[in-house]
């Protein structure tokens, strides 16, 4: 597996969980539509970790760039399958989003579960939407004078998010639902201004991180709080907008 062009970026490790800042355009695990010889972040782990078993707790996207988590026995991976599913571990995400958000809000928008009939051809593509909460509050604003179809400026808000449940492209979808459609998102977004950013930021990356996760050890029960510091060409977009700044992280 060609895993050259990536390194692992480790936010934590011990014998029971290991922690990785995942760069966006990065596979979790390999895909239908990927390359035999893609680098995956499983493959990486797998490299770091040749006598054991690494168990995936929760994806990100490729686009996504963020803290994962990681199980390395079988009691981590029950203990922490438990608190995803008892809703437990809160994570916290960064997106930028065309338009000017409320100051604060909450997304109660039921969503209908995305397949990949490729991947899984035996599923069923009319299942009723699922319920889905999604709470955001904007921290930065700004203006920018260039025209965007009939508008002579273009806005955009940098936003927290924090998901209360796991839907697939739950952040996107929900953004694109009150009107905000995130900055660089080919399959929700908006071609104009995803080409803005391209051609005026040199940004052509999906502008969601997810930034922050709280959850207990699976063994030691210890409260943790993960932070994944962003990436230098994202940090190097949000000092040209003017949000250099910005508290991005939770006190």
């Amino acid at each position: 597996m060609l895993t050259s062009t990536y390194t692992l970026d480790l936010l934590y490790e011990d014998q029971w969980i290991t922690l990785v800042n995942k760069p966006s355009g990065l596979l979790v695990h390999p895909s239908w539509i990927s390359h035999p010889d893609e680098p995956t972040l499983v493959g990486l782990l797998k490299e770091r970790y040749p006598d054991q078993v690494v168990h995936t707790v929760h994806r990100l996207d490729r686009a996504t760039s963020g803290v994962i988590l990681f199980a390395r026995d079988k009691d981590a991976v029950k203990s922490l399958n438990a608190q995803f599913a008892e809703g437990s571990v809160k994570k916290t995400y960064l997106c930028v989003v065309r338009g000017w958000t409320d100051d604060e809000g909450t997304i109660d928008y039921a969503l209908k579960p995305i397949y990949d009939k490729f991947a899984d051809p035996l599923a069923d593509p009319d299942k009723a939407p699922k319920p889905a909460i999604t709470h955001y509050k904007t921290l930065a604003r700004v203006e920018l004078p260039i025209p965007v179809g009939r508008y002579p400026v273009a806005r955009y808000s940098l936003v927290r998010v924090q998901p209360e449940t796991g839907r697939k492209h739950q952040i996107r979808r929900h953004m694109k639902h009150i009107l905000h459609p995130l900055v660089g998102d080919t399959n929700h977004g908006e071609g104009r201004h995803n080409r803005l950013f391209r051609e005026h930021f040199d940004c052509h990356r999906l502008l969601l991180m997810a930034t922050e996760l709280h959850c207990q050890h699976p063994v030691t029960q210890a409260p943790l709080h993960f932070k994944a510091p962003l990436d230098a060409q994202t940090l190097s977009v949000f000092d040209r907008l003017g949000w250099e700044n910005i508290q991005l992280f939770e006190v």
